[in-house]
């Protein structure tokens, strides 16, 4: 799951990225209003926490675009400004919660969860497809009820295919989600193809039922055989 965090308080943006680190997230940061701005139109995110009050601009606008773009991003308005109408406006603008400073970031982490569970999977902490069941908690995966290990970026690729099952998978989609920021950098895929070798094969051992087709010159697609 990829989160940006939209903070002008360093100490903050650091606390916030280590903890969700921790619990396995991809964490891209900005701290300025243009460069928010720029990461929340061009790239694809599980949620966005959106401080208002940044440099440069207010992280309502940012909201504001987003809605006008028409994408699809959980919102968490994190900020100091704590006032009805502040809240009542963040949320008309389609955030999905709002959360005030201070703040405990294991509760930052429950309403992360509870926005995902909420738009991604209808509620549930679990997808299913065939014989298989990702708890995304937990972050395990399951073949007729028996836990096969994966690496965190073979779950992330997992998780991301069963978001958007059966549907085309571009190359560049994948690595932007699973990669992020770092991967702009590389000159080629190389890093997608050996992932994608090493879920293949703990698919097939494991005889999940699943397998990832290639689309040539594309991407994946995720099917139940």
């Amino acid at each position: 799951m990829k989160i940006l965090v939209i903070e002008d308080e360093i100490q903050l943006l650091k606390n916030i990225k280590e903890s969700l680190e921790k619990e396995n997230f991809l964490v891209e940061t900005a701290m300025g209003f243009e460069t928010a701005m720029e990461k929340a139109m061009v790239y694809a995110y599980d949620c966005i926490l959106l401080d208002i009050m940044l440099p440069n601009g207010s992280g309502l606008d940012i909201l504001d675009g987003l809605k006008k773009e028409g994408k699809q991003e959980n919102v968490i308005i994190i900020s100091a400004k704590d006032s009805l109408d502040d809240k009542l406006k963040g949320l008309d603008l389609g955030a999905d919660d709002y959360l005030t400073k201070p703040f405990h970031l294991a509760e930052l982490s429950a309403r992360i969860k509870a926005v995902l569970r909420r738009k991604d999977l209808d509620g549930s902490r679990f997808m299913e497809l065939g014989n298989t069941k990702l708890n995304i908690e937990n972050r395990q995966f399951l073949v007729d009820g028996t836990p096969i290990p994966l690496n965190r970026k073979e779950f992330d690729i997992l998780n991301y295919f069963m978001l958007n099952k059966s549907r085309l998978v571009t190359k560049n989609a994948l690595a932007e989600h699973v990669w992020g920021d770092n991967s702009d950098q590389a000159d080629n895929f190389d890093f997608v193809y050996y992932q994608i070798k090493n879920l293949r094969k703990r698919l097939l051992e494991s005889k999940s039922g699943l397998e990832i087709d290639s689309v040539y010159g594309v991407g994946y697609k995720l099917i139940v055989k």
